[in-house]
């Protein structure tokens, strides 16, 4: 495995490859990515993982700073999963001026949810995906569904700007009592931990009133939000949304469930497809 730090040794190492598999990551890795990489591997190769914390989707009070940087563990990770490259530049590598030009993603998709609570989140994250996809060209690129609404609009500018890439969405990996695996549990102490799989086990008894047939969607996002809040969480939103483009649910409808709370100091998000 390689690991590269610059565009021009990345250019090089690419050169004449179409097949190329590429997933996308801030680094301090778990099992969830190691999943991704497999199934880059299923899609085509090399294998591509960027390794990258991208200042441009960080609001000022957010965890920039002290965001994990751990290449070095990254890379044993990676090796054995059947990573054949991993492109890690500076920040200067790869913004080596200010990033004046930048995509701004359709407000109905991107200012909901995520974007409501994370205002130029979806602006940063768009930005630095297509300049990333520009350095490596790859042919399929893979993302983790537990990030749902980023996967989306990923989706979305791949099939507006007609970028030749397959965008692949890769299973959330979950610990074995359902949290879902995220790079910020780390910031858990014990106590938090035992209580995060909470996040989960919510949208959980959703899913459970929706197939015994309640369909009373504001009453099952109010009683999930008050029951985490009765529990000492800070919920941002328990939303139930139509999963081809996240506006209000229909019966019949495929469904999805997203959720995003603060446990402590730490924000987890997490969401769960509903039986239609």
């Amino acid at each position: 495995m390689k690991v590269i730090h610059t565009l021009a040794e990345l250019r090089q190492a690419l050169d004449g490859e179409r097949h190329t598999a590429f997933v996308p990551t801030m680094g301090n890795l778990h099992d969830g990515h190691l999943s991704l990489i497999e199934l880059a591997r299923q899609r085509g190769g090399p294998v591509v993982a960027s390794i990258f914390v991208n200042r441009l989707q960080f609001a000022p009070h957010e965890d920039f700073d002290t965001y994990p940087r751990t290449l070095e563990r990254d890379c044993e990770l990676l090796a054995p999963a059947g990573c054949d490259i991993v492109f890690a530049p500076s920040e200067r590598e790869l913004y080596p001026e200010p990033q004046g030009y930048k995509v701004h993603p359709p407000s109905e998709l991107a200012d909901i949810l995520e974007g409501h609570f994370r205002p130029g989140f979806f602006t940063g994250v768009c930005t630095v995906v297509l300049k990333l996809f520009h350095c490596v060209q790859p042919r399929t690129a893979v993302f983790g569904k537990k990030d749902y609404q980023q996967l989306m609009v990923t989706r979305r500018m791949v099939d507006q700007l007609a970028l030749p890439i397959e965008i692949v969405g890769g299973e959330t990996g979950r610990a074995a009592d359902g949290l879902a695996l995220s790079s910020r549990n780390g910031y858990l102490s014990a106590a938090e931990r035992a209580e995060a799989v909470q996040l989960s086990a919510a949208l959980r008894r959703i899913e459970a009133a929706v197939s015994a047939g309640r369909r009373d969607w504001p009453a099952l996002e109010s009683e999930a939000m008050n029951a985490l809040a009765a529990r000492g969480w800070k919920p941002d939103y328990v939303a139930i949304r139509r999963r081809r483009d996240l506006g209000a649910p229909a019966d019949g409808e495929p469904l999805v469930v997203l959720a995003a709370a603060r446990l402590g100091t730490t924000r987890l998000i997490d969401n769960l497809e509903l039986p239609g």
